[in-house]
């Protein structure tokens, strides 16, 4: 059975008082999923902080610092820190994060092979209400 299948107690993030919203937001927020997506897609498996935030072009050291503790709180990305001068930490998926950016890693990857249709209703969209 797969991490994400499995079974647990009845979650609904429709509900405002839910936890799965808040993960659901760590997720798919813009630093989120480009942080998830970035240490799936390399085939090292783990990153250092300043390789990851080279990889997530345009993040800032305090976001993607932020970004990452709440993905490690949930459960999503383990640290290591290595005992070395200067200190080394490296960033890796867990089994639950890597199941969480294959599926995420789908839809980055659908969206970005219909990007000419996306552009094509948005130009079409501005034409017909003067612009954006």
């Amino acid at each position: 059975m797969d991490v994400m299948d499995s079974p647990g107690p009845a979650y609904d993030v429709f509900s405002k008082a839910c936890p799965s919203r808040g993960t659901l937001e760590h997720v798919t927020g813009r630093w989120g999923a480009l942080t998830l997506g970035a240490l799936a897609a390399l085939p090292e498996g783990s990153l250092r902080f300043n390789e990851l935030r080279r990889r997530v072009d345009g993040v800032s050291e305090k976001m993607l610092s932020q970004t990452l503790h709440a993905l490690e709180r949930d459960g999503l990305v383990h640290r290591e820190a290595q005992p070395t001068n200067p200190p080394r930490v490296d960033y890796e998926l867990t089994p639950l994060g890597r199941g969480v950016a294959e599926r995420l890693l789908a839809l980055i990857r659908f969206v970005e092979g219909r990007m000419d249709d996306v552009v094509g209703a948005r130009e079409r969209y501005d034409a017909t209400r003067g612009g954006r």
